[in-house]
């Protein structure tokens, strides 16, 4: 029989052990980048057991009677591992879930699995649970990637772009110092949106220090100034950009195909996949058409991030 508990802080071991091995989980999952904005969610992931062994994991937090795959997150779901679990073991998982969240007073679950392109191992178990225990897509975003190893070249506008920067001098490099970048990135968003970045200076720093290998930036400069740049979350398998912004100059300079040119065909060229991030608003009912026109210039096309609703 499955077992479903709740996560305590005294497991935060046992449920990193856990994530490093699953299938379809991410640096993301691990309880150090989770906590990091414990203040914002009220967590209540969840732990599944079979004869008092871990046989799963699910990041979420609470809102009322409403149990999310986590909302810090980008992706999440059910965490599982490779070896000695199939589709009948996510159905004893979610059968158990069923019974186990009304007895806590949670009449709904918001769900977003992790995209297949973030599996080192196919993964998709939850989706057929889902379809089991009627679930229905509540929002679709669309993603914008490109697999590295069977890359389309740039379409002839960004190749032209990339030659220009590249008579301009300017260069891309790593930077550790995210001050400058954040400052471009601050201004875009308040002039495009009047929004400021979700992770503050601060949360970014602190976030690049618990995970230097995962979480990179990278910025064009031109004499010592960054016209632009994007924020790489890397998980081992998908070079992930966010963040992505360039300062007025750089916009008129068009910096970003050479920002793209350097990371998928040197830095991240050994890396199965890069995505680009969603183009989309109000879960998917408005679509930025010139921001996914911009992505498939450079090569990308799409993947489906779905969430779905399911009552108890």
């Amino acid at each position: 029989m499955v077992r479903i508990g709740i996560y305590s802080p005294i497991q935060h071991s046992e449920w990193n052990h856990f994530v490093y091995g699953a299938k379809n989980s991410t640096f993301m999952h691990l309880r150090e980048y989770m906590d990091y904005h414990s203040s914002r969610f009220a967590d209540c992931s969840l732990i599944a057991y079979h004869n008092n062994k871990i046989i799963g994991v699910l990041p979420a937090n609470r809102v009322g009677d409403t149990l999310y795959s986590h909302q810090g997150l980008s992706y999440a779901g059910w965490l599982v591992q490779t070896k000695h679990f199939d589709v009948v073991s996510m159905l004893r998982i979610w059968d158990a879930m069923a019974e186990f969240l009304p007895t806590i007073g949670v009449r709904q679950l918001i769900y977003k699995p992790s995209p297949h392109i973030y599996h080192s191992y196919p993964a998709e178990e939850d989706l057929y649970a889902i379809f089991r225990h009627n679930g229905v897509i509540s929002s679709t975003t669309i993603s914008t990637v490109i697999p590295i190893a069977d890359a389309i070249r740039f379409n002839e506008n960004s190749r032209r772009a990339v030659r220009l920067a590249q008579k301009e001098g300017i260069t891309i490099e790593e930077t550790g110092d995210y001050e400058p970048y954040w400052q471009v990135l601050t201004e875009l968003l308040d002039e495009r949106y009047g929004v400021k970045p979700v992770h503050s200076l601060s949360e970014i720093n602190l976030l690049h220090s618990l995970f230097p290998i995962n979480i990179r930036l990278f910025t064009a400069n031109l004499n010592g100034e960054v016209l632009g740049g994007t924020l790489i979350y890397h998980t081992g398998l998908v070079a992930h950009a966010q963040y992505i912004a360039t300062s007025n100059k750089g916009k008129k300079l068009k910096v970003l195909p050479i920002i793209f040119d350097h990371l998928i065909n040197k830095e991240f060229s050994q890396t199965r996949y890069f995505d680009f991030g969603t183009s989309n608003e109000q879960g998917g009912r408005v679509l930025n058409e010139g921001l996914v026109m911009q992505k498939t210039g450079l090569g990308g096309r799409g993947i489906v991030y779905n969430s779905y609703t399911i009552d108890f």
